[in-house]
């Protein structure tokens, strides 16, 4: 844990990198907030990436604003590879709102592990269902990141808008802070379970965990494809005791496509190989499956990559 805590810690220097270095095996993970998953779970891959290799790639992670962010610090080649939403990815891919142009030189390295939307509200606020977010103040998350995205996604089939709503735009760390203030009334995490924000609110507040589920969300998936309906299974919070009928997006691993062919080739072997390891560092790394590599994985897949996972019957 000394050894994460340290590497976690490392991570708070400037993007030095760029894809150029990972020829000689020097790279910079692109994360998320410190508070959220993808910053752990980022400096738990980079040190089995780094042990697993000898000593032959030095990965380090950084925390950033997350998915949108770190697409387009992967496609300007500041950093070598990030994690990210696989529905942000395939936005960034395509110049989708709320990107202004394409990142198109992102390809994956494979799927990671489920994301659940979380709807929280304070129990104080009244608020029992999505559409009661009306007039309230409702964190969305950082603005452009995949958080923010997914709400601007869904909000409209509740008929809720940012006129309607009073928009607070923090990352993960700051709204938790704000919600335990009473300074905001709900707030939407796109993010893995257990969050250790929600967790920390949980233990000093009673909070509502606001179902999406019915009609609405059916519409949800049909429009967007990357939101799968899913739950929040029980016991996850104090509190929670069943299980909360949610929607879910995939956190997926993408790298620059001059990264060089044997070197996406290895880092997907060592990634894939050594989920044991990640594990003992992170608990989200027994969620990273070989199997699931292309799971919700919509872009094009680094051509290293592909060469590991068609050898393993993950690709045809």
């Amino acid at each position: 844990m000394k050894k994460l805590c340290g590497l976690a810690l490392a991570a708070a220097i400037i993007f030095g990198a760029s894809y150029s270095s990972a020829a000689d095996g020097r790279m910079t993970m692109a994360t998320g907030g410190t508070s959220g998953v993808y910053f752990p779970l980022g400096g738990a891959i980079s040190q089995t990436l780094g042990d697993k290799s000898d000593g032959k790639y030095s990965v380090t992670a950084q925390a950033t604003g997350a998915s949108g962010e770190n697409m387009r610090l992967v496609g300007s080649g500041e950093v070598d590879v990030a994690i990210v939403q696989n529905d942000v990815a395939d936005a960034a891919y395509n110049g989708a709102e709320p990107f202004k142009d394409k990142q198109d030189n992102v390809r994956a390295i494979g799927r990671l592990y489920p994301e659940y939307l979380h709807v929280v509200a304070s129990k104080d606020s009244g608020i029992k269902s999505l559409a009661d977010f009306k007039g309230k103040k409702i964190s969305v998350g950082a603005r452009g990141a995949g958080n923010e995205v997914n709400c601007r996604q869904i909000f409209d089939f509740y008929g809720l808008d940012y006129k309607n709503i009073e928009p607070i735009f923090l990352p993960y760390g700051e709204t938790a802070d704000q919600f335990k203030d009473r300074n905001i009334d709900g707030f939407v995490f796109t993010i893995g379970t257990p969050n250790p924000a929600i967790q920390d609110i949980t233990t000093t507040q009673e909070v509502n965990f606001i179902p999406l589920e019915g009609q609405e969300v059916q519409e949800i998936v049909a429009k967007y494809p990357y939101l799968v309906r899913d739950a929040i299974p029980a016991n996850t919070y104090k509190g929670q005791e069943t299980d909360v009928p949610t929607l879910s997006v995939q956190a997926i691993l993408v790298a620059n496509k001059d990264m060089p062919d044997d070197v996406a080739y290895e880092l997907t072997r060592l990634l894939y190989e050594n989920t044991g390891d990640i594990a003992k560092a992170h608990n989200k790394g027994a969620e990273i499956h070989l199997e699931n590599a292309a799971d919700g994985v919509t872009i094009p897949f680094h051509p290293g990559a592909e060469r590991y996972l068609r050898e393993k019957g993950i690709l045809k």
